[in-house]
């Protein structure tokens, strides 16, 4: 039996993500897996990101992670689970105009760490899953086929690719643990 409910949320609004919190804790209970995978991509020159932009990145990618971190992971720890967090190449490499996404991404790096040292022994996995360039409506506004300074849409991985990874994390023994798992283009 199909049980899909779609629930929509914006991650950087607290009341948003308390009440979707609200909702799947009150209706399904604390979840077996938890994706963290909201995100906003931006690739712009240092010089030519304003402040907002700049927020605005750190706002959704970072910001947004926590508060949905927050408040699953008090339940999650009550019965077990396995979150993971949909990181990217630019949580571990700095690349040109990726200041804003580069720097909420490496803050999400950080997240990941330092909950996975809090909540060790508690019965939570954490993975953190950093894939290299992907095909999604992130690059609509960049259009990379147009550019010769990014990789063409052909030679991206694809989401497939990333679920993949996903549930590859999610489905080892109780035993393992895959803490970080790169992903790149072959």
């Amino acid at each position: 039996r199909d049980r899909r409910v779609e629930l929509k949320c914006d991650v950087t609004l607290e009341g948003d993500v308390r009440r979707l919190a609200e909702t799947v804790l009150g209706t399904i209970g604390a979840p077996d897996v938890l994706v963290n995978n909201a995100g906003s991509f931006l690739l712009k020159p240092a010089a030519e990101t304003s402040a907002e932009e700049f927020r605005q990145q750190v706002d959704v990618n970072l910001v947004g992670g926590f508060l949905v971190l927050q408040a699953f992971l008090p339940a999650m720890a009550e019965r077990g689970g396995h979150v993971v967090t949909i990181g990217s190449v630019a949580d571990h490499l700095g690349f040109p105009g990726n200041v804003a996404y580069g720097a909420s991404k490496y803050g999400l790096r950080g997240l990941h760490e330092a909950l996975r040292a809090e909540y060790a022994g508690q019965g939570i996995r954490m993975t953190l899953i950093s894939p290299g360039p992907t095909d999604t409506t992130l690059w609509d506004p960049v259009d990379p086929d147009r550019r010769d300074d990014v990789p063409s849409r052909a030679g991206m991985l694809q989401p497939s690719d990333v679920a993949e990874a996903v549930l590859f994390a999610v489905t080892r023994s109780d035993r393992a643990n895959v803490e970080l798992l790169h992903l790149m283009p072959s």
